[in-house]
């Protein structure tokens, strides 16, 4: 294991802790190490993809750790807005990364993140006004880096089910799994604002938010890097 890996989980491992047990102060330590973990990785490995991949890639990260900083606080709507906004570069990023490598909406994907957005859109804008705009923006957004990492076409000889490459030893294959864990993290986001209201259940749903975010990050870095490093040896 790598040492930026070992970091990683480290800090995702205590991030989702003090959120099970309300340890702000463990958050505000852990959580802002996650994403430099992966640029560090990165970096590591900027020699052998695309100069432009890993200075998208730098940038969106960069782009997270903003984000992650302002959401160690979820319940404080200015917040919540602002890192919202932050994720929102970080998403554009990623989808910009993975346009250049010929990624391509497919109606498998596109439809049903649609919906999903539309739904999650009607119901911030019934249920937290504050917040809709914001957080409807970045779901379109999100979607957007979701249905593109789901394309078959970047993961050649995975196993497709339902027009989404299944994960393999082909590092390129975890995009789509990247992408949809990313989507239900930020889905259970929204869930956990409009309809958990106990103390317990509130931490315990933040702490899977966060869970699945650090594996999505992950799955999606490491799939970008992939696709980069596969062009250069083609080229």
């Amino acid at each position: 294991m790598k040492l930026e890996h070992a970091v990683f989980l480290a800090a995702t491992g205590a991030t989702v802790a003090g959120a099970v047990t309300g340890n702000e102060r463990l958050q505000q330590v852990a959580k802002p190490l996650m994403a430099p973990a992966l640029a560090a990785r990165v970096w590591r490995r900027r020699d052998e993809v695309d100069r432009a991949d890993a200075g998208l890639l730098l940038a969106a990260l960069a782009a997270a750790t903003v984000g992650d900083v302002f959401m160690i606080d979820p319940d404080d709507d200015a917040r919540l807005v602002r890192g919202a906004s932050s994720f929102a570069v970080m998403q554009t990023g990623y989808s910009t990364l993975l346009a250049r490598h010929g990624a391509r909406p497919t109606a498998p994907a596109l439809v049903p993140r649609l919906l999903g957005w539309l739904g999650a859109a009607g119901l911030l804008r019934a249920r937290a006004r504050t917040v809709s705009t914001t957080l409807t923006g970045y779901g379109a957004v999100l979607a957007t880096t979701s249905t593109l990492s789901a394309d078959p076409a970047l993961a050649p000889g995975a196993r497709v089910v339902a027009g989404t490459a299944l994960p393999n030893a082909d590092r390129r294959s975890w995009l789509a799994l990247g992408g949809l864990l990313f989507t239900g993290s930020d889905a259970l986001i929204v869930v956990r604002r409009l309809f958990v209201r106990g103390e317990t259940g509130r931490r315990v749903t933040e702490g899977v938010v966060l869970a699945s975010y650090g594996a999505a990050q992950v799955l999606l870095v490491e799939g970008m890097l992939a696709l980069g490093a596969s062009r250069r040896r083609e080229s």
